[in-house]
């Protein structure tokens, strides 16, 4: 009896000692995870489907409304734990929203009290239109923090990142396609120049979740499109698309 207790005892402490050097040998060390095959600098390219939420019914969007984006970010991993690290860059970002030729409205961003979609009326009716479409590009600075599950491999490796981005306006261009016009005019392109109506800073959020040099992502700006009393209020940009980066 006190044998075979003792016995169980004696395997019950072994069984213990080797779960607890298991579970050693389990917790890696990731400050010593050779990061050599990894890059400390990313060229990041983005294009995404776009959409304007809380746009009014004023305003008809159609066609497939894009964006793009070309970034150069820096990466510093955490040393503690270089899963974990912080991406600092700067780039550009463009938006290229299209808009229904059959709405009975036109755009006008170039008008000095706002920027309007105007309706058609008189000799604009006359008006035969074959596209219409609204071109923004910014300046921007992303800042993310991210996750990468296998640091030493980056190629190979399931990714997240979670962010902002600053951006200023550098350009806005409304494009006007025609077939004809009113006053007997053939095919002809109208661009009109202004960037006055919409903020001149931009704040979005972002995220991104792929595998290796792919992934998707999301942006949504977290301000206003367009400035107080210079147009329909509350627009809020919102992209989804995929990224080829070297994250």
């Amino acid at each position: 009896m006190k044998k075979g207790l003792l016995l169980l005892l004696l395997t019950t402490f072994s069984l213990t000692i080797f779960a607890q050097e298991t579970e050693k040998k389990k917790k890696k060390d990731w400050s010593k995870v050779d990061l050599s095959n990894r890059s400390k600098d990313h060229l990041l390219f983005q294009i995404g489907y776009l959409q304007w939420l809380n746009k009014p019914d004023s305003i008809a969007t159609k066609g497939m409304a894009r964006s793009a984006s070309l970034y150069f970010l820096f990466d510093f991993p955490f040393k503690v734990d270089p899963r974990f690290s912080v991406g600092i860059g700067a780039g550009v970002g463009t938006d290229n929203m299209y808009f229904d030729k059959s709405a009975g409205r036109n755009l006008n961003i170039v008008n000095p009290t706002g920027f309007q979609f105007a309706k058609h009326s008189g000799k604009d009716t006359l008006n035969k239109y074959k596209s219409m479409k609204l071109a923004t590009a910014y300046l921007e600075a992303p800042v993310e923090l991210r996750y990468m599950a296998d640091p030493a491999n980056p190629n190979k490796s399931l990714k997240f990142a979670l962010g902002m981005k600053i951006g200023t306006i550098i350009s806005a261009t409304d494009k006007t396609r025609f077939t004809s016009d009113g006053n007997g005019n053939g095919v002809y392109t109208l661009k009109e120049k202004s960037k006055v109506h919409f903020n001149n800073l931009r704040l979005a959020g972002t995220a991104r979740i792929g595998y290796g040099n792919f992934a998707l992502f999301a942006q949504y700006q977290l301000n206003d499109f367009i400035k107080e009393g210079k147009g329909p209020n509350q627009i809020r940009p919102f992209t989804i698309g995929l990224t080829l980066s070297g994250l």
